[in-house]
């Protein structure tokens, strides 16, 4: 009887909520609710079968996986000096809280028993995936004594991604794509202020650098690219860059008045009593620059003559001189490139140690995802590793010690023609010359 009257309540709310529709959805956009955006499948049909298998399994996948902890001793002593010692039976599974739904998926607690450790949880990551049969598991533990496990039922990462609408984002954030727990992936370069992207051929780094510059472009930022492959890729933005670099030569050019251009906001700093340009009063605060450098490695490479070799020691010297000085200052690194490794030169680990931001997309070789995410997380290694063709413009993010799946958004044509008639911002460099003189669409002289 219990359980009949349940089901017609929640029937009964059902048929309200669809028959009133009409009247309720329109007041809840009003207030900023867009309800067609809710995962109601996920909700209504997801969701509980996934909660009811995860509660049914818990104690075999326990069991199978070293989770459980047996509170009797493992030792018993026989007669007078014989110690008989094994492993107890019948081991009690840690106390599991009800999955509480997320919008892709959902979260579970886990008290873990005195003496336990997560690392146990970490291991069994890949058993709960299969048991459960969901597109992934994550398992932190935020508390001690506690652990807790993201299941992400269906990859978030698939299907076409919404487009941002302009004006939205903050300063110096821009919304590139979608993690895979389904919130929004922004690049924040006011919290992380340099960031270094990776990736093979045709794995997403110019769709996300396209994404990038088309977020940045709808803000009063100044931006500058490097693009040493004869501005194949930035420059279809020349139009909005305020200086463009399409070789070796006027990479070095550039970088030097970008460091004069630092020089000059330490004199202002130092003239205002203030440590950053973000204590500065709003009028007088310089606009942002955001260098821009595709495919790094063509900086580095000679070709054994003094003058290349002259020339890539400069592009490191100046690179690595506005990772350590930009951040306060407004000037911000986003380097990308196949491989960034100290094959390219001691002055390149130098730079990545400067980058606190990683994006890693699909890989050839372990070293390569090794060299852009091992010394934040050996696990995040993994994932890039797993990364197929298929999953074009998928990548594993890191920063601040967490990391995550995401996937940037397809810059159409249109939007990239966009970004090509908007405007840069109006002298927007405290150093008597601008760093390049051009016209919109040339490049660097």
């Amino acid at each position: 009887m219990p359980a009949s009257f349940v089901v017609w309540v929640l029937t009964a709310l059902i048929l309200t909520a669809v028959l009133t529709q009409s009247w309720w959805e329109p007041r809840l956009q009003a207030r900023g609710v867009n309800v067609r955006r809710w995962p109601w499948r996920w909700w209504l049909l997801g969701y509980p079968g996934t909660a009811l298998r995860i509660v049914g399994t818990w104690r075999r996948l326990s069991y199978l996986n070293g989770l459980a902890v047996s509170t009797s001793p493992d030792r018993r002593l026989i007669g007078r000096d014989l110690v008989v010692q094994g492993q107890a039976l019948k081991p009690k599974p840690p106390r599991l809280s009800w999955p509480a739904p997320t919008p892709n998926g959902l979260t579970l607690r886990v008290l873990l028993h005195p003496g336990q450790t997560p690392a146990p949880y970490f291991a069994a990551a890949r058993a709960m995936e299969h048991a459960w049969r969901v597109h992934g598991v994550r398992v932190t533990s935020p508390r001690r004594g506690q652990v807790v496990i993201h299941v992400t039922a269906l990859d978030p990462l698939t299907g076409e991604l919404p487009s941002v609408q302009p004006g939205t984002q903050a300063l110096l954030t821009a919304d590139v794509g979608r993690t895979e727990d389904g919130e929004s992936w922004l690049v924040d370069l006011r919290r992380v202020p340099h960031w270094l992207v990776t990736g093979a051929t045709q794995s997403g780094k110019s769709s996300f650098l396209a994404a990038l510059v088309l977020a940045l472009a709808r803000q009063p930022v100044a931006l500058v690219g490097i693009d040493c492959k004869g501005g194949m890729e930035l420059g279809l933005f020349g139009g909005r860059l305020s200086a463009l670099a399409v070789d070796r030569t006027q990479a070095v050019d550039l970088l030097s008045k970008v460091v004069k251009e630092i020089q000059e906001r330490m004199r202002v700093c130092r003239s205002s009593g203030a440590r950053s340009v973000w204590e500065l009063p709003e009028g007088a605060r310089p606009v942002p620059v955001v260098v821009i450098v595709d495919e790094l490695a063509e900086l580095y490479l000679t070709d054994g003559s003094r003058d290349s070799r002259d020339q890539a020691e400069q592009c490191g010297t100046l690179l690595l001189r506005i990772g350590q000085l930009g951040a306060a200052l407004g000037v911000h690194l986003v380097v990308a490139g196949q491989r960034i490794g100290s094959d390219l030169g001691p002055r390149v680990t130098a730079l990545r140690a400067q980058l606190g931001g990683r994006v890693a997309h699909r890989v050839h070789d372990e070293s390569s995802a090794e060299m852009t995410l091992g010394d934040i997380n050996p696990d995040a290694v993994v994932t890039a590793q797993s990364i197929t063709e298929d999953e074009q413009g998928t990548a594993v993010v890191a920063m601040g010690g967490r990391w995550v799946r995401a996937r940037s958004r397809l810059i159409t044509t249109a939007e990239a023609t966009e970004i090509t008639h908007t405007a840069p911002p109006a002298a927007p460099f405290l150093s008597r010359a601008d760093p390049v003189e051009i016209q919109k669409g040339e490049t660097a002289a």
